[in-house]
Formats: C-alpha cells, structure tokens, sequence
C-alpha cells in the first residue's frame, strides 16, 4: 500500500486530496515537524531535504508536493488537463511551487513566528504574497478552474495554500481575491476535500510553539545564539 508522510500544512494536505479523489489506498503516516520528526534519519532518508510531504508507493519514492500530484495524476490517469493544455498546467503548477507557496509561507513566518519584527522582510514577503495571489486571482476571474474548463491537479495546488490565505494576508483578504475564494469554496465542496480535511482528526499533531518545537522548525535561529 502506498505510504503517504504528512502534516496538515498546505503542501501535505494538497497531496492527501489528491490521494482522496482518485480513490488510491494509502498509510497515512503523521510526521511531527514540532517534534522534529523530520529530521530523523530514517525520514531524511525518503527527503533528505527534511520536510514533508513524501509518498512511497512500493520501490518508488517521491518528495516535494507538486511532483507528488504529477506523478499520481500521470500514475492513475485522472485530473490531467487536455493534452492541448498541459503546458499551461506544468506554467501555472510551477508558478504555484516557486510562487505561491515560497512567498505565502515567508509572510506566515515573518507575520507570525519571527523571532522578533523585521519590517523590511515582513514587506517584502506580504507584497510578494499578495503580487502572486492577485495574479491567480485575475486568472480566475473568467474560469472556474484553472486550465481546461476542469478541475484538475492544478486545482488542487491551489487550494492547499488558498486555505491558508487568511491567516497569511489577513481576514479581509478574500474581499480582494474572490476569484480565488470562489475556487476555494468549490473544492471545499468536494466530499473528498471534507475527507482530506478530517485528517487532522487522525492524529493530535503538536500544538506548542515552545523552544523545542521552534528548534526543529527553525533551525537557523540556532546560528543567531552565543
């Protein structure tokens, strides 16, 4: 049975929905990252780089999230583009991992978890934040979904860093991107989102920031001390 490493931080959870609708079994394996777990040898041993997602599925390993959701969909068939759109989708997946996801989660750290405030970083990372969120809102403004006029892996790239726009950009942030919400709400709909989203009721992941969690999450801090 294929094994599927998670948290329930968006580039784990846009795996564990895609894993939902197209039906395959999986292990679901918890991986603490407040306790550290992922940087135990026998995890980095599957990611050397010591985060998660990862899935085997039997002699073959793979991490980073967007690559997990293109060798699923190509592994099952399902929640491809057209053919006619496919370099469309690989443009806009990209976008969303070297994007989205690097700019959104900076403005999360910085906004929330930095060690103390940094104006100049928390600038630049919100206005980046919401430079590449507003584009994909525009994107959206005359399609459903992403590519193709279909819900696809794309869409689901998406959605995991989408359920994390209010707590990045602010509560009003979907006044400014209701495009995105728009598909936000739509995936949400999905039985197997609501599948997807129990799995924080599979494990009690750690909930305190204390000086342990912040060491094996922040390892750099380490560096700043002495």
């Amino acid at each position: 049975m294929l094994k599927f490493y998670y948290s329930l931080a968006p580039n784990p959870m846009k795996v564990a929905l895609l894993l939902e609708e197209t039906g395959l079994p999986y292990e679901a394996i918890p991986v603490d990252t407040r306790k550290g777990e992922q940087h135990a040898a026998a995890f980095t041993a599957l990611n050397p780089n010591a985060k998660v997602p990862v899935i085997v599925d039997g002699p073959t390993t793979v991490f980073d999230s967007n690559a997990i959701l293109l060798y699923l969909a190509e592994k099952t068939g399902q929640f491809l583009p057209e053919p006619t759109d496919r370099g469309a989708m690989l443009s806009w997946l990209m976008f969303v991992a070297s994007g989205i996801g690097p700019f959104t989660g900076q403005c999360v750290h910085f906004k929330h978890y930095a060690p103390e405030p940094n104006p100049y970083a928390l600038n630049r990372y919100d206005f980046e934040a919401w430079r590449h969120w507003k584009i994909l809102d525009t994107h959206l403004a005359d399609r459903s979904w992403m590519v193709s006029g279909q819900y696809s892996l794309l869409d689901m790239a998406v959605w995991g860093w989408a359920r994390a726009v209010p707590f990045a950009l602010g509560a009003e942030a979907w006044q400014q991107l209701p495009h995105v919400k728009q598909l936000l709400d739509a995936v949400n709909e999905r039985p197997a989102a609501q599948r997807a989203a129990a799995l924080k009721d599979r494990y009690a992941f750690k909930t305190e920031l204390d000086d342990d969690a912040r060491r094996a999450m922040f390892p750099q801090n380490e560096r700043l001390k002495g």
